[in-house]
């Protein structure tokens, strides 16, 4: 995903085997079961913006998601901080359904098929959520703003609960980024100059650390580090 240019997908020779230009595309792309992409946008979105769509293979929309149907009054509408939602992530669930973080409203959002808000999670809890990932026992694992100190979180959607959370002093207040639960039950975790691996106990497994931290002092995005996904070898 290259930030309101589009989506490019490259295989590990190099070559582009895939493009869908659009320069409203930020933030996050997943490709589905289904050879679909499911697109965002959300760094100067506006009430007038899809701030979701899925796109078939030859560049066609095929389902779109406006938050406008769906959050009106000025609770909402009066709301701009790098864009109307900046919305920052989406995960196509097993059940059919969306998952949409609102960066802005300080919640995610359920969303069916057919577009209508089945279930709303984290209000009052969350601030400027990110990147949430759906997990095998139906809790929600995600990075969480909250200030001084920031968290990643794992959340019953069903209470609002937070049954684990890694973060703020432990961490050394780093800009949590990205929480990606590993088969070893595990979390790793994206911070502004540091990825770490922590257990569920809290304790560092594994780390890497950018030699230069000034580089990515929290708020400076731009030379920090943003997302990370462990992989498997490679031939």
């Amino acid at each position: 995903m290259l930030p309101r240019y589009g989506v490019v997908e490259v295989d590990r020779g190099g070559n582009v085997v895939w493009t869908y230009l659009d320069p409203k595309v930020t933030h996050d792309v997943d490709r589905l079961p289904n050879g679909n992409t499911l697109v965002l946008f959300g760094g100067g979105d506006t009430l007038d913006d899809a701030q979701v769509k899925e796109v078939n293979p030859q560049g066609k929309i095929v389902w779109s998601w406006h938050a406008r149907d769906h959050f009106k009054g000025s609770e909402f509408e009066n709301v701009y901080k790098q864009g109307w939602i900046h919305t920052n992530a989406t995960v196509r669930m097993d059940n059919g359904n969306t998952l949409i973080s609102l960066w802005n409203f300080n919640i995610l959002v359920e969303v069916n098929p057919d577009g209508s808000v089945v279930k709303t999670i984290g209000k009052g809890i969350l601030t400027d959520p990110h990147d949430p990932e759906v997990q095998d026992n139906g809790n929600i694992l995600l990075a969480d703003h909250a200030r001084p100190a920031n968290w990643a979180k794992e959340v019953e959607p069903e209470t609002g609960k937070v049954v684990w959370q890694f973060g703020g002093e432990q961490w050394g207040k780093q800009l949590v980024r990205d929480a990606d639960r590993l088969p070893n039950g595990n979390a790793l975790l994206t911070g502004t100059s540091a990825i770490v691996e922590v257990t569920s106990d809290g304790k560092v497994f594994w780390q890497l650390r950018l030699k230069d931290e000034k580089l990515a002092s929290p708020g400076l995005h731009q030379g920090g580090l943003y997302k990370a996904q462990r992989v498997g070898p490679y031939d």
